[in-house]
């Protein structure tokens, strides 16, 4: 299983300010690439918002759509299903571990620069 780990605290909503986040680390393009990939992600979740699909729906089809596709990643390389079941707890780990991190991170951003992101009456 590949890591692809980012450490950074930026929002995923702006690459700027992701770029500007990275605190004494260099923005490389593979960098550049990843957060613009999430944004694109972001895009299409955010246009899925609708009158009869609100933020906590559509946050749970992309949480759901992840899961889907970390699974699929996960099994690349495998060649049985055996393989995969006896590899599972150390894939939930990696990748709990990789969520937990990536939310605790944009929970400090956002909280950070609530009044930034979070427009209220606006």
């Amino acid at each position: 299983m590949s890591n692809d780990n980012i450490d950074s605290q930026a929002n995923l909503n702006d690459p700027n300010d992701a770029a500007n986040a990275a605190t004494e680390t260099e923005v490389t393009a593979d960098m550049q690439a990843f957060y613009h990939r999430a944004d694109a992600v972001i895009e299409l979740a955010n246009n899925q918002l609708s009158p009869t699909s609100h933020s906590g729906q559509v946050g749970a089809s992309l949480l759901y759509a992840a899961a889907r596709y970390s699974a699929s990643v996960a099994s690349i390389g495998f060649v049985k299903g055996d393989d995969l079941r006896k590899e599972k707890e150390d894939i939930l780990d990696f990748y709990t571990k990789q969520y937990r991190q990536m939310l605790s991170d944009n929970l400090d951003d956002y909280s950070q620069n609530f009044d930034k992101y979070i427009q209220v009456g606006k």
